[in-house]
């Protein structure tokens, strides 16, 4: 018990003493995003999201998927963790509609669309966006791809509908992955 409100309390001073990272890009542009520390230690990247309030959704919607397990396990993981505000801009009722069983393996695709295999911190982005040229081709465990590119100093995934997400804070790193929170949800093409 004294082990949990040591993390909880760890977790609220990591996010509430952020602090502004800049990673270069190139002369003409800088790309933003807030470094939040994690001072979990033994913390994996589930822990981690369960220990975030502004994680809610996404962390029902994984146990609803059945992939805590999963994202328990060995990884390493990159995940692209949204915001509870992110699940807010779908469609009404598209949460709801997901996370009930018949819609369990829709739900897994969502899901396993915002991890990448890999440890992929905020560097090793922003450097395969500058060997790009602009933009970085990801694949994700879902088997779609992301397009990370920087945009108005910021970096952003472009899903394969041109879907938008800007990264909003990096690098929580678990002892699995790490995790980039993001400010909406990106969604894989449907499959037929």
């Amino acid at each position: 018990m004294k082990k949990g409100i040591f993390v909880l309390v760890a977790l609220f001073f990591a996010f509430v003493f952020t602090n502004t990272i800049q990673a270069q890009c190139g002369e003409k542009s800088n790309a933003k995003a807030i470094k939040v520390a994690n001072k979990g230690g033994d913390d994996d990247v589930v822990d981690i999201a369960i220990s975030s309030k502004d994680h809610t959704t996404l962390v029902a919607a994984v146990q609803a998927a059945d992939l805590v397990e999963t994202l328990k396990s060995e990884g390493p993981f990159t995940i692209f963790a949204p915001v509870n505000k992110a699940f807010e801009k779908l469609p009404e009722g598209t949460v709801e509609t997901l996370l009930k069983p018949e819609n369990k393996a829709q739900l897994a695709s969502i899901l396993t669309y915002h991890v990448v295999a890999g440890n992929l911190d905020s560097k090793a982005v922003v450097g395969a966006i500058k060997a790009g040229n602009g933009k970085a081709e990801v694949t994700t465990v879902q088997g779609g791809t992301l397009t990370a590119m920087i945009k108005d100093g910021n970096v952003v995934l472009m899903d394969e509908n041109g879907g938008m997400a800007t990264v909003t804070a990096v690098d929580l790193k678990g002892t699995n992955g790490v995790i980039h929170v993001i400010d909406s949800v990106v969604l894989p093409m449907a499959r037929k």
